[in-house]
């Protein structure tokens, strides 16, 4: 069966609302929690990630939220850490992977962090058993692809385009997700603008999708109560589980 990563921020609106948030996408068919570390220009996000970190950054999120909501939901459901790095590098990976450990995360997505530099960070990561998430690119060659992919853990984020999150654009994915499970038996799962029309696309040949913000988007809506934006999103994330699996 393909897996859904779902994408949420920490903290927005509030520690307890994100626990809840997690715990439905859990129970509606989610099977990753992708945990957003709210920053001030988090890069490779669209508009609405964006506006989300910011609206978390102004409620006065803390690092300890983040802690918080990851003591509740990872020993409920795989999670992992999204954030970029100069959080994580400001107090330190190890004090952040010591921190993961405690709470039961299982590893971390890092999106500016490149592949060599990421090096020496990956293996302290995996001494302590956590995951350092590696991603392909659409503009990657064969020979990329195979350095990269070849001692991945966890999974391969195969980023659908070359862009940022929540856009439209659309690739012929087929010849990468080829390329890279020629060379590793690790999951592959796609990202970026994968929502309830274009899942089912993006998911041939690989293991997952990740969806980040078609489910930001409703956490968004102001004219919707708590309650309200947990329904839809919980709906959302079953429609698209069944029709990645269709």
């Amino acid at each position: 069966m393909k897996r859904l990563v779902a994408y949420i921020t920490s903290g927005y609106p509030d520690v307890n609302f994100s626990i809840d948030t997690a715990l439905a996408l859990k129970d509606a068919g989610a099977d990753i929690i992708e945990l957003g570390v709210p920053f001030s220009d988090p890069v490779a996000d669209g508009a609405i990630i964006e506006e989300a970190n910011l609206k978390a950054l102004k409620g006065g999120f803390k690092t300890e939220w983040l802690f918080k909501i990851s003591e509740e939901i990872a020993p409920k459901i795989s999670t992992f850490w999204m954030g970029y790095f100069n959080p994580f590098y400001h107090k330190g990976i190890d004090y952040f992977a010591a921190k993961a450990k405690k709470c039961g995360v299982d590893g971390f997505i890092i999106p500016d962090l490149p592949f060599e530099e990421a090096m020496p960070y990956k293996h302290l990561l995996e001494g302590m058993g956590l995951n350092l998430i590696n991603f392909v690119a659409p503009t990657h060659s064969k020979e990329r692809i195979e350095k990269i992919v070849k001692d991945s853990l966890g999974f391969i984020y195969l980023v659908a385009y070359a862009g940022i999150t929540g856009s439209k654009t659309k690739e012929d994915l087929s010849e990468i997700v080829k390329s890279i499970k020629d060379c590793t038996n690790t999951p592959v799962f796609v990202g970026f603008g994968v929502d309830e029309k274009s899942a089912k696309t993006k998911a041939k040949g690989v293991d997952g999708v990740i969806v980040g913000s078609a489910f930001i988007k409703i956490l968004l809506d102001e004219s919707l109560t708590k309650t309200q934006k947990i329904d839809r999103i919980s709906l959302l994330a079953r429609n698209i589980k069944e029709i990645i699996n269709e």
